[in-house]
């Protein structure tokens, strides 16, 4: 027998939302170099306020029959009541349209099938979703914001989200990922992690094995190799950013001469190095945790519906 529609999409959205609490929990699991992680504290702050704001915005993330605005705005205000600051804007903004398009294509199972239903959540994208978007930013004032001479995020919108978006995008990733359909996660991030890569752990809450361990931070730095930061770029300028994306390209290469990176004590000079100058790499990161949402949807090897475990974020601060 058939399962109904509506069994069928809840089903789809407890998996995503599950898949989206593993992917923000291997984010502070997993050791990636100027961001916050449990082996590494930095700007100020520790993974436990990630854990707490990755469990308080899942909820308005994947509530069914949302828009996507909506979800974004419920989402940054559920983040706020629990950690008192921004740590997930950008996640926030790259998992909304995912998890639109779950509800709305449950059967969406392949990568190629799920870019297509995230591409029709865009196409749809309205002006009220501008509207929401645009309040969820102004209240989570991400690092670095500055003015913008057409559709600044403290005044009211006046075109669509992606319209919005595109006019962005030559200084922001994610902005960029709206307009072409985050194409570079599926084109580079999903093919970095490869077939074997598995959402799964040994146990909920418990430490990713190496193979896992491995295949984030080779993920992480695929994507901090192909463009300069946009969070560096808005808080130390365009050469700090292609420095670091210099660096990465180098560690690049050695993961794949040398294997896993993890117990490298340069890589984890690297990471101090970083966090004492202050330099985070916090789109990128945010560009991880979406690529690890939709690998762990789009591949056989996904968690069960209802399957869930702390996550957190380390973002614009």
């Amino acid at each position: 027998m058939n399962m109904p529609v509506t069994e069928m999409r809840q089903c789809a959205t407890d998996r995503a939302r599950a898949c989206f609490l593993r992917a923000c929990e291997l984010d502070v699991a997993v050791r990636k170099p100027g961001n916050v992680s449990r082996a590494s504290a930095g700007h100020g702050m520790t993974a436990d306020a990630f854990v707490a704001s990755a469990e308080a915005a899942a909820g308005p993330l994947f509530e069914r029959g949302t828009s996507v605005g909506e979800r974004i705005e419920a989402a940054v205000e559920a983040t706020w009541a629990v950690a008192g600051c921004n740590t997930n804007l950008g996640i926030v903004l790259l998992c909304a349209p995912i998890a639109r398009a779950i509800e709305l294509r449950p059967d969406a199972s392949s990568p190629a099938e799920l870019q297509d239903a995230i591409e029709s959540v865009l196409g749809a994208l309205d002006l009220s979703d501008a509207q929401a978007a645009f309040r969820a930013i102004a209240r989570a004032r991400p690092g670095g914001l500055g003015t913008a001479a057409d559709q600044d995020v403290r005044h009211a919108p006046s075109m669509d989200l992606r319209a919005a978006m595109a006019l962005a995008a030559h200084r922001d990733s994610i902005a960029g990922l709206y307009r072409d359909g985050y194409g570079a996660l599926f084109d580079l991030g999903v093919p970095t992690l490869g077939t074997g890569f598995s959402l799964k752990t040994t146990r909920v809450g418990g430490p990713p094995d190496a193979a896992t361990v491995a295949a984030v931070q080779r993920l992480y730095l695929a994507l901090l190799s192909s463009v300069a930061d946009s969070h560096i770029v808005r808080i130390h300028g365009d050469a700090v950013a292609h420095i670091v994306m210099t660096a990465a390209q180098g560690w690049r290469v050695r993961e794949r001469c040398r294997g896993g990176l993890d117990a490298d004590p340069d890589f984890a000079a690297w990471d101090a190095s970083l966090k004492a100058d202050g330099i985070n790499p916090g789109t990128t990161a945010d560009l991880t945790v979406a690529t690890l949402l939709i690998a762990g949807l789009a591949s056989p090897s996904r968690p069960a519906a209802g399957w869930s475990g702390p996550g957190g974020t380390d973002r614009d601060t």
